[in-house]
Order: structure tokens, then sequence, then C-alpha cells
């Protein structure tokens, strides 16, 4: 006699992901990469903090992979923006920085988890299952900097920066003139003025290449200056 099973095995649903980098070489990359796991699914892609607002709001995805250092909102305000249209998203930021500032900035705006890009794949997966669960990540690396990190003089002035203060500082030390971050943050060339005024104060520097020779000592820059 045989034995007939009408029920139907329910496949395990796959963790929604959204990939957010302005870089579409690098989102292309970490996509090939997530669709070698059977439980992930990337359901939208965008190239800016921006984009990523509008395309949460018509995919919902579970996990954010956020880019930190973008170009317009940047994955910083990007971060908070999400987390304001909706408290319960998970942000994972992502950045080819190791330095602990930038670990600090992400998960002081609401991110649960902050990987380098250089992270192994099968970090970047435990990481993103944890995220998935809101429990926080931190590549190992990155913690250990933070604690290393807490009594060097140069870095507690660095977190005396405000957001905007840091983006500005990052913007300076790649040599960017007040204008040029004045049209790429959409403000006044005073109110930068204003930014660069205080960085310098804060810093205790005086010009934009001890800001830039600053950021490089902490591997805040990821080019050269220009």
């Amino acid at each position: 006699t045989r034995f007939c099973h009408s029920a139907t095995i329910t496949p395990m649903a796959k963790l929604k992901l959204m990939l957010v980098d302005d870089h579409a070489v690098v989102r292309g990359g970490f996509k090939v990469l997530l669709q070698t796991w059977d439980d992930v699914d990337v359901v939208a892609e965008a190239n800016s903090g921006e984009e990523a607002l509008a395309l949460y709001t018509l995919h919902r995805p579970e996990v954010v992979v956020m880019d930190i250092a973008m170009a317009g909102m940047g994955g910083i305000e990007a971060t908070k923006r999400l987390l304001a249209l909706d408290p319960q998203v998970r942000i994972l930021a992502l950045s080819a920085h190791e330095d602990s500032s930038y670990a600090k900035r992400a998960l002081q705006a609401g991110a649960l988890g902050y990987l380098s890009k250089r992270t192994a794949p099968e970090v970047l997966i435990d990481a993103l299952r944890m995220v998935a669960r809101h429990q926080r990540f931190i590549d190992p690396i990155i913690a250990q900097r933070m604690a290393n990190q807490r009594n060097e003089s140069d870095s507690q002035y660095i977190d005396k920066l405000s957001p905007r203060e840091f983006e500005v500082f990052l913007m300076l030390a790649k040599g960017r003139s007040v204008l040029d971050i004045s049209q790429a943050l959409g403000l006044s060339a005073s109110t930068v003025g204003t930014h660069l005024y205080k960085v310098k104060l804060k810093l205790q520097l005086s010009n934009q290449s001890e800001i830039t020779l600053l950021a490089m000592r902490h591997g805040l820059l990821d080019e050269p200056a220009t």
C-alpha cells in the first residue's frame, strides 16, 4: 500500500536585505557574496542615503547594510533618518575604515552593527544574522581598536566633534574647499566656515594640512587628499 503525504514543506523565510553603497561595483560584489547563502535575499539596492530612504518605504527590508562614507547625505545621517522613519529598522554599517571614530558615530546614530569592508565573508553573515535578531555586532578588530584608543588624546578630541563637524572635518581632510563642501552638503559657505572654525578649535589645529595629517594618522582617509 502506498501512503501519500499531501502536506507540503514550507520554505524557510529569507532574510530581506537592502544594500546601500555609492559604488556599483562594491554593491555588486556584496550581492554576489550574499546570494551564496540560501537564507538571504537582496530586495533593494541604493546608491545614496536619499535613495535608501525612498526604497526602504517600498521594500521594507529587515536589515539595511549601510555604507558610511557616501557623497551627499552620507551613511550616518541616512541611518538617523531611517530610524526616524521606522524605529524598528536594523542597520549594519559598513566602512572601508577601521578607525574607531566611524564605528562610534555609526552606533551612536543607531546602527546595530559595524563591520569593515575587508571582513571575512563568514563574519559578515554572522553579523547580519545577529543584527536581524536585534543584537549588536562590532567587527572584532574595530572593537579592539575602540578599547585601545580610549586613552588616546587625539581620539578624545575627535569624539567632541558634532556629527556635522565630523563630516566637514573629513571633507576638509580630503582637500575639499569650503565652497565644495557647502555645495555637497547643501549648506551656506558661512555655515561651513563656522563648522571649520569649531573643528580647528576643538581639535586644536591651525590649518587644513594639520587636519589632513590628523585624519591620516587615524586611518580616516581612504584616498589621498586632492
